[in-house]
């Protein structure tokens, strides 16, 4: 297999949105994520690598990605670290697989969709706009134990669609 140079424009359009997946699976903000992305990159520009597939690549890119998030944690002394982190890896490319996670992204949406609207609404309110369960119930006219249920039903409906999907 014949290795191909490094392009560091194609390499940031094919793998930016991954990097920055895989560094909010391992925790970080929007912002850090952010932050953390842009210094993978700038760390694989600055000494480049031989690129030999998208699947290396990728892999590679996660790697850098996770030192820098440590680096990060240990320099700011909010170091949380995991033995899960072979799990993580497994559980990513189950969901991420080698397309930055396109499809589990189309797959949720289409799922979401699904959903009915008043099931839609209420988790809209919840993780979009952080409204409280109180909030929800208001706006949804039933109790705080009712909206309560609506969610749990509407993310169970979710999860069995998407895991459905992905098989």
């Amino acid at each position: 297999m014949e290795e191909t140079p490094l392009d560091a424009e194609d390499l940031i359009v094919k793998h930016q949105s991954g990097v920055w997946r895989y560094l909010r699976a391992l925790g970080c903000d929007c912002a850090l994520a952010d932050d953390l992305t842009q210094e993978t990159f700038l760390a694989v520009i600055r000494k480049p690598f031989e690129q030999i597939n998208d699947a290396a690549t990728s892999g590679y890119l996660r790697r850098v990605a996770y030192h820098l998030m440590i680096s990060y944690r240990k320099r700011f002394g909010r170091v949380i670290l995991t033995d899960q982190i072979d799990s993580l890896e497994t559980d990513w490319m189950r969901w991420a697989g080698f397309d930055c996670g396109e499809l589990a992204i189309e797959i949720l949406t289409d799922c979401f969709h699904r959903l009915t609207e008043r099931a839609q609404l209420s988790l809209k309110m919840r993780f979009r706009d952080k409204a409280s369960r109180d909030e929800i119930a208001n706006a949804l006219g039933v109790t705080e134990h009712g909206a309560k249920n609506l969610m749990q039903r509407a993310k169970t409906q979710l999860k069995e669609c998407v895991e459905s999907r992905l098989q």
